[in-house]
């Protein structure tokens, strides 16, 4: 019998060319990193990381200017939800690594609890929790 892959999205998050060091997602978040292939000047040219099995990557801007980081136009390309146990823990976590906070976790009546923060590369990050 043939093996078939679980679907999954993959977010590909866009990173400011030049950019080197990503142990905000290791330490806030506890993401294992599996795959690091870096540019002649040692810059990232991809990382693959896994959060509690949930992968996504990263990628430097695109030279043709279809891709962009966040920090290009001071803005959010995507929210990333990332549900989790204890969602005021990472929270917690995330601000002592250097995310700012954009909005307080809090419940909802649809039945999560859910917090925004935005990592050091400018990254939104809606971290959520069911309750």
């Amino acid at each position: 019998m043939t093996d078939i892959l679980k679907t999954a999205f993959v977010p590909q998050l866009t990173i400011s060319h030049g950019t080197m060091d990503l142990e905000f997602y290791k330490n806030a978040f506890g993401a294992i990193e599996t795959k690091h292939i870096v540019n002649d000047d040692g810059s990232i040219h991809v990382s693959e990381m896994f959060i509690n099995g949930a992968m996504f990557h990263f990628h430097e801007e695109s030279a043709d200017g279809t891709t962009f980081s966040p920090a290009k136009y001071n803005g959010v390309t995507t929210t990333i939800g990332l549900m989790v146990a204890d969602a005021d823990a990472v929270i917690a976590q995330a601000l002592n690594e250097g995310a700012r906070l954009i909005s307080a976790a809090q419940s909802y009546d649809y039945g999560y609890r859910q917090g925004l923060i935005i990592d050091p590369l400018g990254h939104h990050w809606l971290i959520e929790m069911v309750i």
